[in-house]
């Protein structure tokens, strides 16, 4: 399990981190996320989905802003994530932020979380569940 920053992106307004945790990729946006910005959160998101990480966790402890465009990212991120087997997971909202996903709604599709470590404790995110096949209840083989 490597918990060290795997990838990250920066412009003056947002730095992205992403890691690894079991079978969570874990995204930390810093900043302002927004029309300007919101494709440095798009492509490391996508790069982890393509990857296979189908759960994925949002830090957003230290997401100051969040515009219709960001929201707009994240949500396209929980469809493929979801049709990959998975999920997003938002955790740690500050206030600002999370009176976004409030207003919009966006918060009902969502699974959110008070702190990174909840979201990271959930079932599933050792890789027991979540973006991972089930093994076949036939197959004598383990």
């Amino acid at each position: 399990m490597d918990r060290g920053t795997v990838g990250s992106a920066q412009s003056g307004r947002l730095l992205v981190e992403v890691r690894e945790e079991g079978a969570s990729a874990v995204v930390t946006p810093a900043g302002e996320l927004d029309h300007h910005t919101a494709d440095l959160l798009r492509e490391p998101i996508e790069e982890y989905l393509d990857r296979g990480f189908a759960r994925l966790v949002v830090d957003c402890s230290r997401l100051e802003f969040c515009d219709s465009t960001g929201l707009n990212v994240l949500l396209g991120a929980r469809l493929k994530a979801e049709a990959a087997g998975g999920g997003v997971h938002l955790a740690g909202m500050l206030p600002v932020v999370s009176r976004v996903f409030e207003i919009t709604g966006a918060e009902a599709v969502f699974t959110l979380h008070d702190t990174l470590e909840e979201a990271l404790s959930e079932p599933g995110s050792d890789g027991s569940g979540a973006g991972k096949p089930e093994p076949d209840p036939g197959d004598q083989s383990h």
